[in-house]
């Protein structure tokens, strides 16, 4: 029973115990990993980096900020015509990240969250069986070309963002017991990019652009770690970003991370619109999973909930159930209508 459900990542509370025993341990039985929830900074997902660490940085410039709110600064965007903005100084020929496996804060704050997550299981609050799940965005998503004006500049900053991300999760399997831990790639760009929405480069060759940076980073992860991927249609401005017409080219990328994997991939997350015909849902039926456990997006708008499970399953007969992205983004007074679907959820299943 435990890989019937994921936690996809972020859950709107103040602080990782909250999450732990609000979530985790009602549904924890259903799953094989608890995430922390993302809480505080993390919440905003890739603002967070582009605030606390690029914002900060003496060889980028800002373009553009968040507009205030009544004159009080605000650090994550309404929506992407919002965003951070940056550019490259003109001096500067590649970027480079100090304080190694440090700098972009995951390490410190999956450091700290798994000391509360295994005491609570020490505890007996949380099941014995799960693994603490750390979930990061991946490169291509941090640095998507609507925040650099100039594109040429991503060339400049992502081989250093890239190293940097490598040293955090160096910092990660070196603090965090491996039998104890999971690590999950968040990707929205990519799934943008592989439907064509990112004007700045060529639908042609968006799979091998989006799965050369996991052949390195995932290479990195060792065997007695779980590895998963979260795919992701976009919460910035409201859920989804955009609609694609069918699940086809997520279903691409899908199969690609899988296959060009350097190791094992222990599970994948595909999300779902609030659709249940078969023009959108049939392309599940060429996924080419092997081991690798999917989970769909389906738990929202609940009235529906069974109809888009049903028509699913006729093109993939067996997966596990997730929201359809993290949660960080939903207002925290929805927070137990969020978990009630997670029960009624687990209760269909």
């Amino acid at each position: 029973m435990s890989d019937k459900l994921l936690l996809v990542g972020s859950i709107p509370l103040d602080t990782v115990q909250e999450v732990f025993e609000t979530f985790g341990a009602p549904l924890g039985r259903f799953m094989d990993t608890m995430p922390d929830g993302e809480v505080g900074p993390r919440k905003h997902w890739i603002s967070r980096v582009h605030y606390q660490v690029l914002a900060a940085h003496p060889e980028l410039e800002i373009v553009r900020r968040p507009k205030p709110d009544d004159g009080v600064e605000r650090q994550a965007p309404r929506d992407a015509s919002d965003s951070w903005l940056f550019r490259v100084k003109d001096s500067v020929e590649q970027v480079r990240f100090g304080d190694p496996g440090w700098r972009l804060g995951y390490a410190r704050d999956a450091i700290n969250s798994y000391f509360v997550f295994n005491s609570l299981r020490e505890k007996g609050r949380l099941p014995a069986h799960l693994r603490f799940q750390v979930s990061l965005p991946s490169v291509n998503s941090v640095l998507p070309p609507r925040i650099f004006p100039n594109v040429a500049d991503l060339d400049k900053i992502k081989p250093g963002y890239e190293a940097a991300l490598a040293a955090e999760v160096a910092k990660i399997v070196e603090k965090i017991p491996h039998q104890d831990l999971a690590i999950q790639w968040d990707c929205a760009s990519e799934v943008g990019d592989v439907y064509g929405n990112i004007p700045q480069f060529p639908r042609e060759g968006a799979i091998e652009r989006n799965t050369r940076q996991f052949k390195r980073l995932s290479g990195a992860i060792p065997e007695h770690v779980a590895l998963g991927y979260h795919l992701c249609f976009g919460t910035l401005g409201g859920w989804p970003r955009f609609s694609p017409p069918d699940l086809g080219a997520a279903v691409d990328l899908a199969n690609a991370l899988i296959e060009t994997a350097p190791r094992r991939v222990d599970w994948l997350h595909i999300p779902v619109l609030d659709r249940s015909d078969d023009a959108f849902l049939a392309p599940l039926a060429k996924l080419r999973p092997g081991s690798t456990r999917i989970y769909l997006g389906v738990i929202h708008n609940m009235e529906r909930f069974p109809e888009r499970v049903a028509t699913a399953r006729r093109y993939l007969p067996d997966f596990g159930l997730a929201a359809y992205c993290g949660l960080g983004r939903v207002p925290p007074a929805q927070v137990p209508e969020v978990l009630e679907e997670h029960r009624k959820a687990m209760a269909a299943a």
